[in-house]
């Protein structure tokens, strides 16, 4: 069975976004070589990247430019090549190298995923789905980054579950530019 991990940025207060879906605080400390070489090797980790339509269409608008080739070389040929699924119901076409564009019930399309041979699969920022599939238990691992700021508000990728879902703690790695590393799984 295919793994599913969900991986993203908050903030100290809770939030994966700003209140009109700004991240650009994610940003800060990302010259950090320790950390730079962290993201380096997600990205040339292998695996099939999952988003919805709104991380969908910020990615594909910046990692296959000459800006991101040029700023984080490593990071963007490893989000060009890898193979990339994207949820909508309105998107009319997904036209990034490697994308499967996907309109079925989400839930149901991830337990076929998962049940299929092939790699890891990582969802990237996408709140709209974490908080879809969190509480169908079809995430295998929470992978944080707990980004040194807050934002007074915003929005939580948790955002809409109704029951509470608890975690077991599995790993934590600290950075010089402050962020955590932090990872959890479903109790099951």
């Amino acid at each position: 069975m295919r793994k599913l991990i969900a991986f993203n940025h908050v903030t100290l207060d809770g939030y994966f976004v700003g209140p009109t879906g700004d991240f650009r605080w994610a940003q800060e400390g990302n010259d950090d070589p320790e950390f730079s070489a962290f993201v380096a090797q997600n990205a040339s980790g292998g695996g099939q990247l999952l988003f919805g339509r709104i991380t969908y269409e910020l990615m594909a608008s910046y990692w296959p430019t000459p800006i991101a080739d040029q700023h984080h070389p490593e990071v963007a040929k490893g989000m060009n090549s890898m193979s990339k699924v994207v949820f909508s119901r309105t998107l009319k076409q997904a036209s990034w190298n490697n994308t499967k564009l996907v309109r079925s019930d989400l839930v149901s399309e991830i337990r076929k995923m998962k049940n299929e041979s092939g790699p890891g699969m990582t969802i990237l920022g996408s709140g709209n789905i974490i908080s879809q599939l969190a509480p169908e238990h079809v995430i295998d691992e929470y992978q944080l980054i707990l980004d040194p700021v807050a934002l007074g508000k915003g929005r939580s990728m948790f955002d809409g579950i109704k029951d509470p879902l608890n975690l077991k703690h599995t790993k934590t790695r600290s950075f010089g530019n402050g962020k955590v590393y932090l990872c959890y799984e479903p109790i099951a």
